[in-house]
């Protein structure tokens, strides 16, 4: 069964914390070796990266040497820093790898030791392919049982949010804007047609790159290289759908037009996905952690009385997660209509109104 980031970043300090190995199945662009580095940043250890599908056997074992009749191997430069201090040693692509590369790591992935040279006792090991489920889809070598049994896999499936989540500071707001209200676009999730560009994860931290780079994201005017900039990264059925939404963006409803101006005027046409998407933006920008205003109260609490039930439980929930102090005040709060806050709360709660 399939894990997101957020459980895995959970249950993998276990296995860690008795030095066995890690394999990450999952597919392309997902975010592996991601979510290897922000393991290792939680730990304090320095990352040594090697592409198993770029070694050969001579990569991972050394150059033989000879004293007198004796011949020994001497260590490559990136096996004795795992050797002498504590890193996250991270093998990515480990199921393209050549066969004798993949026969190598069995020794050292069961007995932590190449050659008689023995890991760090803190150095981790993590591996990354694009095996498993998806396998199928991809250009890879099968790993039998015996292989298999060296590693702790965990096959991984990132939900929306884990990226939602880890792009909020990464990426360009309006490409995060994008994804938070058309999430089917944020990867393909059905078989590939050979030769064809499809988004990824990957893809749109790579084309919000380019376009922030360029300037082409915030102009008054639209540039028609968003497009064709779109096309090449992320293929054509999301770039068209992307484009559209650059072109209205200036239109879009911000958190700041409602809590700081208090327009909630502009979200009366609003559906309910358009809510928990406007919603999402108030959770990622972390506007909740400071203490709010007593205009910004109330603003929210108006709000909050008009929305559907599913957006209002979110968005009570999202409040929770924050400062609680603000919790207090929009419960007792009032919208501007002078509806209050703790009587909608009420009726959401048990369908009846309270007065």
């Amino acid at each position: 069964m399939a894990v997101d980031f957020k459980t895995f970043i959970q249950v993998v300090p276990h296995v860690i914390a008795v030095r066995k190995p890690v394999l990450l199945r999952g597919r392309h662009g997902v975010g592996k070796s991601e979510v290897v580095y922000q393991a290792a940043t939680e730990m304090s250890l320095p990352v040594v990266e090697r592409r198993a599908s770029q070694m050969t056997e001579g990569d991972l074992v050394g150059l033989p040497k000879t004293d007198g009749d004796v011949t020994s191997f001497c260590p490559p430069d990136w096996f004795q820093t795992a050797c002498d201090e504590a890193v996250v040693l991270f093998f990515d692509e480990v199921d393209r790898a050549v066969n004798e590369v993949r026969q190598g790591l069995f020794e050292l992935t069961d007995s932590r030791k190449l050659f008689g040279r023995h890991l760090h006792p803190d150095t981790i090991i993590i591996a990354a392919v694009n095996g498993g489920e998806h396998g199928s889809q991809y250009q890879v070598g099968e790993m039998d049982p015996a292989e298999l049994d060296r590693w702790t896999v965990f096959d991984v499936e990132p939900t929306v949010e884990d990226w939602l989540d880890w792009a909020s500071s990464k990426v360009d707001q309006l490409i995060w804007d994008f994804i938070n209200q058309n999430r089917s676009h944020l990867e393909h999730s059905d078989d590939y047609e050979p030769n064809k560009v499809y988004p990824s994860r990957r893809s749109w931290k790579r084309l919000s790159d380019c376009l922030a780079a360029a300037g082409l994201l915030g102009t008054e005017d639209h540039n028609p290289a968003v497009y064709d900039l779109a096309c090449a990264f992320v293929g054509f059925e999301a770039a068209v759908t992307f484009n559209d939404f650059v072109k209205e963006y200036e239109r879009q409803v911000t958190v700041e037009m409602v809590l700081d101006d208090g327009k909630v005027s502009k979200t009366k046409n609003f559906g309910i996905n358009e809510h928990c998407a406007l919603i999402e933006k108030m959770a990622a920008a972390q506007v909740f952690n400071p203490v709010l205003s007593e205009n910004q109260v109330t603003n929210l609490a108006t709000y909050f009385v008009s929305l559907p039930s599913e957006p209002a439980m979110k968005l009570w929930t999202v409040l929770g997660a924050g400062e609680n102090s603000n919790v207090i005040a929009l419960h007792k709060a009032e919208a501007t209509s002078g509806e209050k806050v703790a009587s909608r709360i009420v009726e959401l709660l048990t369908g009846k109104s309270s007065v």
